[in-house]
């Protein structure tokens, strides 16, 4: 397969969508948005304004753009279907892949969570699923401001699972300038590992705090590193063995938040490279009253918790706190860290 007029579906045009869909656009390269009504109006209305943390900032018309709310009209056209929604819409979008799309399309996951392109294999027979991984945070404008702009935050390498001999080069195709693509021979390990961090989501919907002053508080940062901890136990009793993260080795992460604010500042300049405004996806879904991916996070941790008896009160109280918030339909509750804490948690080194 060549690349020449290959055509790539966003299967969920949000924040993450949104962004690497436009990058797609601006490389020319033929890009169909699968939107919500609100994102298909704004877009129609005043295109598509990216930016980034290396100071990018570029428009995206809307005749640039396929843009629809159809997803028959979408799927039926696609060589390379990007599944951006929600890891909860995984089993929907893939009934709807299976129903419109062609059967040589390759589909990559670049979701939250450790086994969203596990459950689209399960839905889909003949297509190719790819595993997928985006390690940077997207901000979208708020409602009404136009265009709709999409910010990405943090930096970082998408990756996506090796071994299409013979296919579409998917990771060469979709490498372009604000969207760097590479592959990785083990996206279980990545994808494991790229949780480990997820779980700070929480602390910043809970903390109703930007990422970058939350993670420079080391009350929340003692918080994340006791969730790490228990997340690595459960791993470890489980067999499974996470990725390098930031190119530090996971067991030296907890080490690393746990240290004073000065050393942390100090040695963590590449984790704390983050746009001012930073938030997370779950900060956002507490915000517009939308289910969390709690159960996709923490919930993925707990399961292994459960099934080899491992301790892990922190990850349970926080879950508890998030399933709150959701509950409550209030927006983020903006608690303190010793209001997330169980008792007995980590008030220390």
């Amino acid at each position: 397969m060549t690349n020449g007029g290959k055509k790539i579906v966003i299967a969920g045009a949000g924040s993450i969508g949104c962004y690497a869909g436009g990058c797609l656009a601006l490389a020319r390269r033929q890009v169909i948005l699968l939107a919500r009504p609100r994102i298909e109006a704004a877009l129609r209305q005043g295109g598509l304004r990216v930016g980034d943390l290396e100071g990018r900032d570029r428009l995206v018309k809307p005749d640039a753009l396929g843009i629809t709310v159809d997803p028959a009209a979408a799927l039926r056209q696609a060589d390379v279907i990007l599944v951006t929604v929600k890891s909860g819409a995984t089993p929907e979008m893939a009934a709807l892949i299976k129903a419109h799309a062609r059967p040589d399309a390759v589909v990559v996951s670049l979701q939250n969570g450790v086994d969203n392109a596990d459950r689209l294999r399960a839905g889909l027979e003949q297509q190719t699923v790819l595993a997928g991984m985006v390690p940077f945070n997207v901000v979208q404008s708020p409602d009404g401001e136009l265009p709709l702009r999409v910010h990405r935050a943090s930096d970082g390498k998408v990756m996506i699972e090796d071994g299409l001999a013979g296919l579409l080069d998917v990771a060469s195709f979709l490498n372009v300038e604000g969207l760097a693509v590479e592959t990785h021979g083990d996206m279980k390990a990545v994808l494991w590992g790229k949780l480990l961090m997820n779980l700070n989501n929480a602390l910043v919907a809970l903390s109703d705090l930007p990422l970058a002053r939350e993670l420079a508080d080391r009350r929340w940062r003692l918080i994340l590193a006791g969730q790490i901890d228990e997340a690595l136990r459960a791993m470890k009793a489980s067999g499974i063995e996470p990725a390098r993260i930031a190119g530090l080795r996971p067991a030296l992460l907890p080490k690393l938040l746990r240290l004073p604010d000065w050393v942390f500042r100090l040695l963590a300049r590449r984790m704390l490279a983050i746009d001012p405004e930073a938030r997370s996806s779950m900060w956002d879904d507490l915000r517009r009253g939308r289910p969390t991916e709690i159960v996709e996070l923490q919930g993925a941790v707990l399961s292994l918790a459960e099934r080899t008896g491992t301790p892990a009160p922190l990850l349970k109280s926080v879950t508890a706190l998030v399933r709150a918030a959701e509950a409550a339909r209030l927006g983020p509750p903006g608690l303190t860290p010793e209001q997330v804490l169980p008792p007995g948690g980590p008030r220390s080194a």
